[in-house]
């Protein structure tokens, strides 16, 4: 890690709320608080609203709170990487001793409001989903190995678990199913953004598959891992977590899911380049809406179930 991250402040004026909240990375915590509220909502038995509103608050300051250690830890490649300059640490506004601060406080804050909130098993599994995240995936595997993206998805994958948790104070088939379907999914989605941002990573030292192995092997990898990842999201559907609108939503994704893993798959660099990764970009907005009309169906299906309509 350079020095940058631990640096006082560049001449970059003082930092208002937004730039301490924007320490939180706060589309990457839409995502955790999406999930999060599925995997709660739809898990058997329910909570008080109160308590599952608590819940999903402190999953999402768990989540921001990863957030910030990250940015901490990667002020360095940050400062390089053209899509992350404008971070509060490489733009001057916080410091990394502010930003390691913030996140080591805001850890010990969600984990133990959590477990208080609703259960041990809950606040433990957030404590090791920031610490996989932090530590394992940040410190570790990020700029070790081009696998980083499949290990370090796990991270992502935590929170519709933790919401199970918050209310079953245990782990389930269904749980784990949906913790697979965003760990299957999440290679494919940062490899098509590998495959538009590869000047990037190789400036910033990062270890990418397409840095390390190549844009082919990268378009091989992404092809194998959407045909792997659709009979698991299928299959869901014939868990108590699925039904026939979620059977629906998945197959028809699916099948555009792997029509766009095959059209990179049959691209090359040169026509990639003429159009400037046309289908790469596409693709990768594809993997966005595919996450969040599966966890949508699945609590459109758990909304329904009270009216007899949800599940099979």
């Amino acid at each position: 890690m350079s020095d940058a991250s631990i640096n006082t402040q560049v001449n970059g004026g003082e930092a208002g709320f937004r730039d301490y909240f924007a320490l939180l990375k706060p589309r990457v915590m839409s995502l955790v608080v999406f999930t999060a509220a599925v995997g709660l909502l739809a898990a058997p038995g329910g909570v008080h609203p109160f308590v599952a509103f608590c819940a999903v608050l402190f999953i999402a300051v768990g989540g921001g709170a990863s957030g910030a250690l990250n940015m901490w830890w990667d002020a360095d490649i940050d400062q390089v990487m053209k899509r992350t300059t404008s971070r509060p640490i490489p733009s001057g506004k916080v410091t990394g001793q502010e930003a390691l601060a913030i996140g080591l406080t805001l850890s010990v804050f969600a984990c133990v409001m959590l477990w208080l909130a609703t259960n041990i098993v809950a606040g433990a599994l957030l404590a090791f989903t920031i610490f996989f995240y932090a530590v394992v995936y940040t410190i570790w595997l990020k700029r070790w190995t081009p696998q980083n993206i499949v290990i370090g998805g796990a991270a992502g994958a935590f929170p519709p678990m933790i919401g199970w948790a918050a209310v079953t104070g245990g782990v389930s088939v269904e749980s784990v199913l949906m913790f697979m379907l965003i760990f299957m999914w999440t290679p494919p989605h940062f490899w098509a953004l590998a495959l538009f941002m590869n000047s990037d990573y190789e400036k910033a030292g990062v270890p990418m598959l397409t840095v390390t192995h190549g844009r082919r092997v990268t378009r091989n990898h992404i092809l194998v891992y959407t045909i792997l990842l659709a009979p698991l999201a299928i299959g869901t559907a014939f868990t108590s977590i699925g039904g026939p609108i979620y059977l629906t939503v998945s197959v028809i994704l699916n099948v555009l899911f792997l029509l766009g893993a095959l059209k990179l798959w049959r691209r090359n660099e040169d026509q990639a380049q003429v159009d400037k990764y046309r289908l790469e970009k596409s693709f990768f907005g594809l993997s966005l809406m595919y996450l969040f009309l599966h966890f949508g169906a699945i609590l459109a299906e758990a909304a329904l179930k009270p009216y007899g309509l949800g599940g099979w």
